[in-house]
């Protein structure tokens, strides 16, 4: 998707209302604990606003340089580093994932009955590697908790992020997914799912080295990532922050439906946000055997504007070049069934970390069709991605921006803070 920029100026005083903003309705109400906000404008950073505390028990100010959970907003970053081995001949999108992974080539097709007893048929469509990076494998989460096949997932704790607890690799996960029936015909249908972790499996298998090895050898280091890892080292934690989830005033049964896990609660006012992952106790304070590709990296605001930067800049940051600017194009470019929008595509009502109308998704990301469908005050060819923790960014290339919000709380549905950001970030931009 080729943007043509003649990009507005921003108004620094009108920055100021994200401070407000965030200020008023999230800090003084504890909904958040603490939030950094930062505006990339026109090559530079104009905006950074930080907020609130990184670890609320221990009543430490969160700083610039705090280490978050970014979750799903991994998913770019896994993306972008299979597309380097696009780039270097290694496969091409149409390629058969069965081709990579032979035990994939009789996948089934769910039809009907319940776990474990599944009536499938036979696939039409072969799952292609396009299919993982724009999520029309047909492959899910197990905490989508919508169908027999996502329950087949809990119940066999594929893609779990509790495997930081445990032994498994991406190797189990991909043998125990030869087993499980896909919920729909790949090609047809846009679910949210495992599919970026398999993603980094096909990196290690591909690149003959080990997934976060390859990470830092092509990405990490080349951008200056230096606090983005899947796990926080001993000499960071004191950077590193809490984790907490919104309290329903109901007790959290810590079943494993959501990627985190509980810890001891303190005392906190009714409504208040539960402390579900402490700082220095946490399961990220160690190298995991599974490194998800989907949801397992953490980062600073500094490392995701850099990686951000080399998107916006057509795949250059300073002297590295990370991909192509054609590249770029088709990554950014809509690629779901028929050119449709997300709530036309979607399965099953799936979770997701963006709106649906008039959004479409890229290979990585999702992508801005129709302002004014999904009735924002945005441009066209506008994408990113969020974290399950209320993380997000976005890069509008025809503006020459970039948004980066950071924080801990999950779920990230919780509040509407990514379209009030939109609104607060858009309407900064003058002529």
């Amino acid at each position: 998707m080729n943007h043509q920029t003649n990009p507005s100026y921003i108004s620094q005083d009108r920055l100021e209302n994200i401070t407000k903003h965030i200020k008023e309705n999230y800090i003084k109400t504890n909904k958040y604990i603490g939030t950094i906000t930062a505006v990339y404008k026109n090559d530079k950073l104009v905006f950074v606003d930080i907020q609130g505390l990184q670890d609320r028990e221990r009543n430490i100010p969160l700083k610039r340089d705090s280490i978050f959970r970014i979750y799903s907003m991994t998913k770019p970053i896994t993306s972008v580093a299979m597309m380097t081995l696009y780039e270097s001949g290694k496969f091409q999108l149409d390629d058969p994932v069965h081709k990579y992974i032979p035990s994939w080539k009789n996948l089934k097709i769910y039809k009907s009955g319940k776990f474990p007893d599944f009536q499938t048929t036979d696939y039409v469509n072969t799952m292609t590697i396009r299919d993982l990076l724009s999520h029309q494998s047909g492959l899910t989460y197990g905490f989508q908790m919508k169908s027999e096949i996502d329950k087949a997932y809990r119940e066999n704790g594929i893609g779990r992020m509790e495997s930081l607890n445990t032994n498994q690799t991406l190797s189990d996960m991909i043998e125990q997914l030869k087993d499980v029936p896909l919920e729909f015909e790949p090609s047809t249908a846009w679910n949210y799912s495992v599919s970026t972790d398999v993603l980094g499996y096909l990196i290690e298998l591909i690149s003959d080295n080990q997934f976060d090895e390859y990470l830092h050898k092509n990405i990490f280091n080349k951008l200056n990532m230096k606090d983005t890892d899947f796990f926080v080292p001993k000499e960071k934690l004191d950077r590193f922050t809490s984790n907490y989830l919104f309290n329903m005033g109901e007790s959290f049964d810590g079943n494993g439906t959501l990627p985190i896990r509980q810890v001891d609660r303190y005392s906190v006012q009714s409504g208040d946000p539960i402390l579900i992952d402490d700082s220095q106790m946490s399961l990220f304070s160690r190298k995991p055997a599974f490194l998800s590709g989907g949801g397992g990296l953490v980062s600073t605001l500094d490392d995701y504007i850099n990686f951000s930067v080399m998107l916006l800049n057509e795949g250059k940051f300073k002297d590295s070049q990370i991909l192509s600017n054609k590249t770029i194009d088709l990554m950014t470019s809509n690629h779901l069934f028929n050119n449709k929008d997300l709530l036309s595509s979607t399965h099953a009502n799936t979770a997701s970390e963006t709106t649906m109308s008039g959004v479409g998704f890229g290979l990585g990301f999702q992508i801005l069709l129709n302002p004014a469908k999904n009735q924002i005050n945005s441009s066209i060819g506008e994408y990113g991605w969020g974290g399950a923790a209320s993380t997000t960014f976005w890069i509008d290339p025809s503006e020459k921006l970039i948004t980066v919000f950071l924080t801990q709380l999950i779920p990230s549905t919780t509040y509407n803070i990514r379209r009030e950001l939109r609104t607060l970030v858009y309407s900064s931009l003058t002529k």
